[in-house]
């Protein structure tokens, strides 16, 4: 579908439909809507329960606490948007509304890749050197963990929509996901476009890709360390505090990783694949983080349940 000569100026964008599901699309959005509300009770309950119970306030459950903002911004974000979509037939959306959410969705990926690493930092030390850990992690370190991690995501990926912003979009305008991302609307342009690839493959492998790697260094830190106790039940007990980190690393990298797969090597997949592995990575970290610490963390558990 050609733009017209306005258009061409201020081009919009049409988003992804379910293929072969368009006329059930408002029922299909139910379950994508009951998704996001339990991210939204999850992940308000995690700040809570973190804000209200004075045993939490450690560095752990603070990052934790940025994990849920992120997770909140993240899926508010997209899903509104997806949800006015599928229930109102809302489906164009503008230039610049598209360059904003992209920008938000990779930035808060980023911010929430660099917690995830300064969280496997935090268990590193407290499992290799537990008697300098309250002195090397503070509440004023975990903050300005936190503020360095917005700085860097902010600074590696805002190029990325100002490298698409003077493009000039004259062909198709149809994505493949229900939101934007950068690979998707960089394939419409109809100009030269290797800067933006380049730059972009760039900053994820310098952001989330460095972040996958010194977190499976800290791990490896961590298990050469569990190794040398004596006993079983010793190692169980000490590796037992990583367990939910793991689970959520896994929740937030499997999903990224497979969407990147799709995205580079998914060109002959069914379109409904595209727009499943884009909602699975925007969701399931929103949804798995909260269940996944409220299980593994009795306080947690015991002030849900006297809020409940």
């Amino acid at each position: 579908m050609p733009f017209s000569n306005s258009s061409e100026l201020s081009p919009s964008f049409l988003l992804a439909s379910i293929p072969g599901l368009e006329a059930a699309q408002a029922w299909v959005a139910i379950p994508l809507c009951s998704a996001y509300v339990l991210a939204l009770l999850g992940n308000c309950a995690v700040l809570l329960v973190v804000r209200a119970e004075p045993s939490l306030h450690a560095p752990m459950y603070f990052f934790l606490c940025m994990l849920a903002a992120i997770d909140l911004a993240l899926a508010t974000a997209t899903v509104p948007r997806i949800l006015c979509f599928y229930w109102f037939g809302s489906r164009e959306i503008s230039f610049g509304a598209c360059l904003l959410q992209m920008f938000l969705i990779h930035t808060l990926s980023a911010v929430e890749s660099s917690v995830l690493l300064a969280m496997a930092v935090d268990r590193y030390v407290a499992i290799c050197h537990p008697l300098r850990h309250a002195a090397i992690l503070t509440n004023g370190a975990t903050a300005k963990v936190g503020l360095l991690a917005m700085a860097r995501g902010v600074l590696f990926f805002l190029p990325l929509p100002l490298l698409l912003l003077p493009l000039p979009f004259c062909g198709s305008r149809a994505l493949s996901h229900s939101f934007c991302l950068h690979q998707d609307v960089m394939n419409l342009a109809c100009a030269n476009t290797t800067p933006s690839v380049v730059y972009g493959l760039t900053a994820i492998l310098l952001v989330m890709g460095l972040d996958a790697v010194l977190i499976c260094l800290s791990y490896l830190l961590i298990l050469k360390a569990v190794l040398r106790l004596a006993a079983w039940r010793e190692r169980l007990k000490v590796f037992s505090t990583c367990i939910a980190h793991i689970c959520v690393v896994l929740a937030f990298y499997v999903p990224l990783i497979g969407l990147s797969v799709v995205h580079r090597f998914g060109k002959n997949l069914a379109p409904l694949v595209h727009i499943i592995m884009g909602n699975v990575y925007i969701l399931v970290p929103a949804v798995l983080n909260p269940i996944i610490y409220g299980v593994r963390t009795k306080q947690i558990q015991r002030r849900i349940l006297s809020l409940i």
